[in-house]
Formats: structure tokens, C-alpha cells, sequence
């Protein structure tokens, strides 16, 4: 396993955001999807279905469940799941770290780089690929980084990295 995942492989996903979109997927499929089949069938029986609103809302939201699950699909199939606890170097930041990083006022933020599609940076999420993860890849604690950010430029100094613990599951 490379430490860096390149774009040749898919983008990376941890084990937690490929159980997200699974569940994601499932819910839509298993249960979203048949109560509005069953909407639009009922519907569809009560005849003039061009002035009939839950026919015309039903078929709408039916394609848009089927966008999704397409998109769901896709993703699933090119992501590759990586587990930051099985990176093979801990002390630089790779996918799966959780930085501790601060600015020259001593601003401090903790940050996980995770995959682009389970970043959420009210919760310190920060997807693999934007600009403050590209910056921080690879570096050490100590090492100085400086990210170009659309209020300008900002340097950040890495303070910590961790990973979290290995699993016990088989």
C-alpha cells in the first residue's frame, strides 16, 4: 500500500465513509425507493396523471433517488477504502492523520484529512484533496507549511500528528 494514494488508484475513502455511502445506498434502495414506487403506482390509478400531484412528485423524486443511487454506485466502485491506522509511516502526515497545526499567532486547529467525500470541516473533516491537505502531505512535526487559500496566503506550522488506533476485528 502506497503511503500516498495516487489518482491512478481512486481516491481514498476510510473504512468509516465506504460504510456511510454503503448505508446511504442501502437506505435509498431498500427503502426510499419502494415507498415512492408504491406512491407512484397508487398514483398512477387514479387516472389523469398530468394534474395528479403525487403521481407528477413521485415520478420526479423517484428519477432523483435513481441519480443518486448511480452517483452511490460509481463511487462505491472507484474509491479504494484505506485505513489511516494501517499507514505505514505515522510520523508524516498521510491520508487518515489528524494534525493538530498552528498559525503565527498560535491559532490552533485540529484537522483530519479524510476523503473528499466525508470531509466536513464543521466537524475538522478536511477532504484529501483541498488545498490545506495538499499542503500538510507529507509533512513532519515542526515542518512549516503554507497554504494558499482564497483570503491569501497563510503558513501553518504541523504540531501534532496521530492516527488512530489499530482495530482488533478480524
Amino acid at each position: 500500500m502506497s503511503a500516498i494514494p495516487s489518482k491512478a488508484e481512486g481516491p481514498p475513502i476510510t473504512p468509516a465513509g465506504m460504510a456511510a455511502l454503503r448505508a446511504r445506498y442501502d437506505h435509498l434502495l431498500g427503502t426510499e425507493r419502494p415507498a415512492i414506487v408504491e406512491i407512484v403506482s397508487w398514483a398512477a390509478g387514479n387516472g389523469d396523471r398530468s394534474e395528479n400531484g403525487d403521481y407528477l412528485y413521485g415520478r420526479k423524486r423517484m428519477r432523483e433517488i435513481d441519480r443518486e443511487l448511480a452517483f452511490l454506485a460509481r463511487r462505491m466502485k472507484a474509491c479504494r477504502v484505506v485505513d489511516p491506522a494501517r499507514q505505514s509511516d505515522h510520523s508524516r502526515v498521510l491520508f487518515g492523520a489528524s494534525v493538530e497545526i498552528a498559525d503565527e499567532d498560535d491559532n490552533r486547529k485540529h484537522l483530519t484529512l479524510v476523503g473528499d467525500d466525508e470531509q466536513d470541516a464543521s466537524k475538522g473533516l478536511i477532504g484529501w484533496s483541498a488545498p490545506i491537505a495538499r499542503a500538510l502531505r507529507g509533512a513532519r512535526v515542526g515542518d512549516l507549511r503554507r497554504v494558499h487559500l482564497p483570503s491569501g496566503e497563510k503558513e501553518w506550522e504541523v504540531m501534532s500528528i496521530t492516527y488512530p488506533p489499530a482495530s482488533t476485528a478480524p
